[in-house]
């Protein structure tokens, strides 16, 4: 039975954090659902990706946002870090995400520090405690709490989810009353296109090595429902130099074939439905000046 309106409540807790922290993972972790991709490498997410959890007569909409952190220099670096601080402006909650193998480094010392010059107050989860001795989260805490900007300091593992129901259970108490925000069986807001093209970019990224991956971009060109119900998908992928072509193709274009092939699958579990993918590869050497790329993620071209 749906609860009665009057009874809801809804808000937005966004997610911040230096590169590679794991907010992507906790995302998916906590919204029960794949709505952001995963790599290890820094700067996977490139844009806001709202997930969306409902639990009774609440709903948590988490704003993953990309990592901060200085120096961005590309027009594209500057445009993440900027999505990343606006995703924080209008949230209800802000929750600083912390690798508990890196600690309060620069970057992390860095977006905490921004809290206490905005007067704002935010929740702090140490991630990764799973692959750090225990004994060392405390004096972590310690040095993290500054005495002016965290609330609550929480200890999880997003990857193997120790101690993310408590930490759920503390956001969905910080919403205020109110309507819903998004349909009940939405799990995000980016499009079923944009979430294809993402799992693609994923794919390449895990593949791939050193620089190209930040010099790729991957769009859903065509999207077109066949008579048997079946999905036929083409892909582009954009790099910026010939040869970062070849090598996105592989030898006798054995790279991209298996990208594909995963994309596929992965698509196939997510759509529910049968999925014939392709994926071209072009250059184009300016893509990460075309203020157009930038719309389609939802960035900002003047950043």
């Amino acid at each position: 039975m749906a609860e009665p309106a009057d009874r809801r409540r809804a808000g937005f807790v966004a997610i911040l954090g230096a590169p590679n922290v794991g907010k992507s993972t906790l995302v998916n972790r906590l919204v029960g659902a794949k709505v952001s991709i995963v790599s290890p490498k820094v700067q996977t997410t490139r844009s806001r990706v709202r997930g969306i959890r409902v639990v009774g007569a609440a709903q948590l909409v988490l704003v993953d946002t990309p990592g901060i952190f200085d120096g961005a220099k590309r027009r594209l670096e500057r445009a993440m870090v900027h999505a990343a601080w606006s995703g924080a402006q209008d949230a209800d909650a802000i929750l600083l995400l912390v690798d508990a193998l890196k600690g309060l480094d620069s970057d992390t010392r860095r977006i905490r520090d921004s809290f206490a010059k905005s007067g704002r107050k935010a929740l702090v989860a140490i991630n990764k405690i799973d692959r750090v001795p225990h004994d060392s989260l405390l004096p972590l805490a310690a040095a993290l709490d500054d005495g002016a900007s965290l609330m609550r300091i929480f200890m999880i593992s997003a990857l193997d989810g120790q101690g993310v129901d408590d930490l759920l259970n503390h956001l969905l108490g910080l919403l205020p009353e109110g309507p819903w925000l998004y349909p009940e069986d939405q799990l995000s807001d980016i499009s079923e296109r944009l979430l294809a093209a993402e799992i693609t970019r994923e794919k390449l990224f895990l593949q791939l090595h050193q620089e190209l991956p930040y010099s790729l971009t991957v769009e859903t060109e065509s999207w077109r429902q066949l008579k048997d119900g079946s999905l036929r998908i083409e892909q582009i992928v954009y790099v910026s130099r010939a040869n970062h072509k070849a090598m996105v193709l592989g030898k006798g274009g054995q790279r991209v074939k298996a990208v594909g092939q995963e994309s596929r699958l992965e698509l196939e579990d997510l759509l529910a439905r049968r999925v014939h993918l392709f994926i071209f590869v072009k250059v184009r050497e300016s893509w990460q000046d075309d203020p157009e790329r930038y719309r389609d993620l939802g960035l900002e071209f003047e950043s």
